[in-house]
C-alpha cells in the first residue's frame, strides 16, 4: 500500500507527467482494478479497515490518529480486541511481517497498539503518520524508526529502507515450510516532500516544510517523480525477487493506495476532491493484482471494490475464515476468473482534523454525498445532501438531488442506519470528538 497516491499516480492509470515502468509491468502481467476504493479518505481509517476487513467506524478509528498530544484523536489506536488478517494467517502457520508505515496508535500512549500485538511476527518501520525521509523524525516530533519494539537509529532514505527490508523478508521466508504474508506500507508519496539526496526537513525541534505554493509546476512534478520512482523500483524489486526465488506462481501481490492525492501534488485526474474528501478523488485509487499463472495478464476489471475487501480475499485465497463478521467480501473470483460480485452498497464516513464530518453511500451508479457545513466539531449538524450518477457523471459535477427526492430520502436513511449500526458495537477508544447530534 502506497501513501497519498491519486488515481492517476502511475502511468498505467493515466499519469501524464512520467512513466512508472515497474508498476506498469505489474499491470501488464496482471489485472488493473479500475473501480477500487479506499474505505477511508485519510491514512489511519483506511489502515484500520484494511487490517480488520470491517468498516473502520467499528474500530473507533474514523479520523487521522493525530500527532498533537492534546488533539481529540491523538490517544486512539487499534485495540487488541480487533482481529486482523495477520492474526488469522499467523494462527494458520503463516510468517507475517509489516515493513513501513503503521499509523494505528502511538506507542507512548499504549503498547497495545504495537503491530506485533496484532499478528505481525516482524515489524520494521514507524508508528506515526509520516517521518522525515532522512532524519526519520515523525510528525509527533520524535524519532520514529523501529526494529520490532526497539527504536533504532539507522541511516537511509525511507523508501530505500522499506524496499530493502521487504526484499529481505521475502528472501528469509520464500520457499520455506511456512508460507508468508507481507504488508508493505510505503511512506511515499506522503510529505515531507523529499527526494533522495534532499536535506533533512524535520528535526526534533522544527519542521521546515516544502511548500508547493512557493514552487513552479515543473518543480512540483520533479519532486513528485523523484519520490515516486524509488517506490516504483521497489515494486519491481519485489516482483523480480519472487521470480528469482521461484515462488511467483504461488504468490498473490496486490498494489493500491490508501486514499486520494494530497495537496502537495498537481491534480491530474478528472475526479472531484482530494485526500480527506468523500468525493471520488478522495478515495478512488489505482489498484493492481498480480499472480502469474493464475491471473490473466493485461486484463481489467471495473468491479466496484473497496479496501475492506482485502482481508476476506487474503483469507479466501489461504482457505481460511475469520472468527469475526467482516464487512468486506472476497474478490478472489473477480481477479481469477472475471466474475462479478452481487451488488452491494459502499459507505464512507470521514472526520477531518478539525472535527468536520462528511459521509457518502454508493448504490450501483448512484452516489449520495452528505456534507455538514459550519457544524460544531464532531457533530452531524447542518446536513446538506447531493446526488450523483457516476456512470453519466464520474466527476460529480452535476448535483441531481432535486430531481430524485425519493432516492435521496431512501439513500440517506440507508446511510444513517449503517452508521448507527457500526456505532452500536463500536470499539471504545480514548478521547474523540463529542457528538450531540442525531446519528
Amino acid at each position: 500500500m502506497v501513501d497519498d497516491m491519486g488515481y492517476e499516480g502511475v502511468s498505467c492509470f493515466g499519469n501524464p507527467y512520467f512513466k512508472t515502468p515497474e508498476i506498469d509491468r505489474l499491470a501488464a502481467e496482471g489485472i488493473r482494478l479500475t473501480d477500487f476504493h479506499s474505505s477511508g479518505t485519510v491514512c489511519s481509517p483506511t489502515r484500520a479497515g484494511l487490517l480488520t476487513g470491517r468498516y473502520q467506524q467499528r474500530a473507533g478509528i474514523e479520523a487521522v490518529i493525530h500527532p498533537v498530544a492534546d488533539h481529540p484523536e491523538h490517544r486512539k489506536g487499534l485495540q487488541r480486541s480487533e482481529t486482523t488478517f495477520a492474526e488469522v494467517l499467523q494462527r494458520a502457520g503463516y510468517a507475517t511481517g509489516i515493513i513501513g508505515k503503521w499509523h494505528q496508535g502511538y506507542p507512548q500512549n499504549s503498547q497495545d497498539y504495537h503491530p506485533q500485538n496484532h499478528g505481525f511476527d516482524q515489524f520494521i518501520g514507524y508508528h506515526s503518520g509520516n517521518i522525515d525521509f532522512v532524519s526519520h523524525v515523525g510528525d509527533h516530533m520524535r524519532h520514529d524508526w523501529w526494529h520490532g519494539r526497539r527504536e533504532t537509529e539507522e541511516e537511509g532514505y525511507t523508501t530505500h529502507l522499506v524496499n530493502h527490508y521487504a526484499e529481505k523478508f521475502i528472501r528469509q521466508h520464500a520457499g520455506k515450510e511456512k508460507p508468508f504474508c507481507l504488508y508493505v506500507g510505503h511512506e511515499a508519496i506522503h510529505n515531507p516532500v523529499q527526494v533522495p539526496g534532499d536535506p533533512v526537513r524535520r528535526t526534533l525541534e522544527r519542521w521546515d516544510r516544502w511548500r508547493w505554493q512557493e514552487h513552479s509546476p515543473e518543480e512540483r512534478i520533479a519532486k513528485l517523480k523523484g519520490m515516486t520512482m524509488p517506490l516504483d523500483e521497489g515494486v519491481g524489486q519485489i516482483r523480480k525477487t519472487l521470480i528469482e526465488l521461484g515462488v511467483d506462481g504461488n504468490t498473490f501481490v496486490l498494489f493500491f493506495s490508501d486514499n486520494g492525492p494530497a495537496g502537495d501534488w498537481p491534480d491530474s485526474d478528472d475526479f472531484r476532491g482530494r485526500k480527506g474528501s468523500i468525493y471520488e478523488g478522495g478515495h478512488k485509487v489505482p489498484a493492481i493484482a498480480w499472480w502469474p499463472g493464475k491471473i490473466a495478464p493485461a486484463t481489467n476489471s471495473n468491479e466496484p471494490l473497496i479496501s475492506i475487501d482485502v482481508m476476506p480475499t487474503l483469507l479466501d485465497l489461504a482457505g481460511l475464515k475469520s472468527d469475526t463478521d467482516l464487512d468486506g467480501v472476497s474478490f478472489r473470483n473477480v481477479v481469477l476468473s472475471g466474475q462479478s460480485l452481487p451488488e452491494r452498497p459502499l459507505y464512507w464516513a470521514s472526520l477531518s482534523n478539525g472535527g468536520n464530518r462528511s459521509e457518502a453511500v454508493r448504490q450501483g451508479p448512484w452516489k449520495l454525498v452528505v456534507l455538514h457545513p459550519n457544524a460544531s466539531p464532531g457533530t452531524f449538524e447542518n446536513s446538506r445532501t447531493e446526488l450523483y450518477h457516476l456512470s453519466e457523471d464520474p466527476g460529480e459535477t452535476i448535483n441531481i438531488a432535486a430531481k430524485h427526492p425519493e432516492r435521496v430520502s431512501n439513500m440517506l436513511k440507508q446511510l444513517r442506519l449503517w452508521y448507527a449500526e457500526t456505532q452500536a458495537t463500536a470499539t471504545k477508544q480514548p478521547g474523540g470528538w463529542l457528538s450531540t447530534a442525531e446519528q
